[in-house]
């Protein structure tokens, strides 16, 4: 399999296998769509890291598979690609990108559906899709100048360049910059913490917060209202409160 989906105490990793470079080819876009569903489904996954390897994240689609396409068979083929990565983005759960070596094109795309990204001192980032005479296909348009805004977005995919971490990390493409021996174990520990942190309240406010910037502030003010009141009635909620009163801040242990 060119992605793989193991999970222990609370934390998925979800690992891309396909040396040397983990390109993208259709198969394992279809891989990753499966196993982000079945993360999704599973009661046993709390949070996911997502992880290429020591040596690189993803370089990008499988070129010379793309290349043997037309327009036909890639009319029929874009919203699969799209479909596979918003998979990604849907998991209800916290989810962070450990990123190693390059995520270029639909690696830097992969990494974007991530609520949290944490990436190698000696990492590349960027969408290079232009100099093929391409845009972004997988969500780069339009998550990138979401996350970085627009200026910053434009410039990386009207010029295809790659950005070293230093830089990504300046401009919000990526949240922390580690030593890249260091990258999985810093990402599994921020998954790790949150996977023992209230499930209903984490999915509660991923969904607030990713909806809500789609929207307009008063749909996204109701979203979060309707959340935050349903939540009373969650035992996390009467097991965080209890403790709080009986115990102080930050001690509630939750199932």
């Amino acid at each position: 399999m060119t992605v793989n989906l193991e999970v222990a105490e609370g934390v998925a990793t979800l690992r891309l296998d396909r040396p040397p470079m983990n390109a993208l080819d259709v198969a394992t876009q279809d891989r990753i769509k499966e196993l982000a569903e079945e993360a999704t489904r599973r009661d046993d996954v709390r949070a996911v890291v997502i992880y290429g390897g020591e040596r690189v994240f993803a370089a990008g689609a499988d070129i010379k598979e793309m290349q043997n396409m037309d327009h036909t068979a890639m009319v029929l083929r874009a919203r699969a690609l799209q479909d596979s990565f918003t998979a990604v983005a849907r998991i209800p759960k916290p989810v962070v990108a450990a990123v190693t070596g390059y995520a270029l094109g639909g690696g830097c795309e992969l990494a974007l559906c991530a609520d949290y990204r944490i990436a190698a001192d000696d990492a590349k980032l960027g969408q290079p899709e232009i100099l093929l005479g391409l845009v972004p296909g997988a969500g780069g348009t339009q998550r990138l100048p979401r996350l970085v805004g627009p200026s910053k977005a434009k410039d990386l995919i009207f010029t295809g360049r790659m950005v070293k971490a230093e830089e990504a990390l300046a401009i919000g493409l990526v949240d922390r910059v580690v030593p890249a021996a260091e990258v999985y174990e810093q990402a599994h520990a921020w998954a790790a913490r949150l996977a023992k942190g209230p499930a209903i309240a984490l999915r509660a406010a991923k969904e607030a917060i990713d909806t809500g910037l789609e929207t307009d502030i008063d749909t996204g003010l109701a979203l979060e209202r309707n959340w935050f009141a349903g939540l009373f009635a969650t035992e996390d909620r009467e097991r965080g409160m209890r403790s709080f009163v009986e115990e102080g801040p930050g001690k509630a242990k939750f199932l």
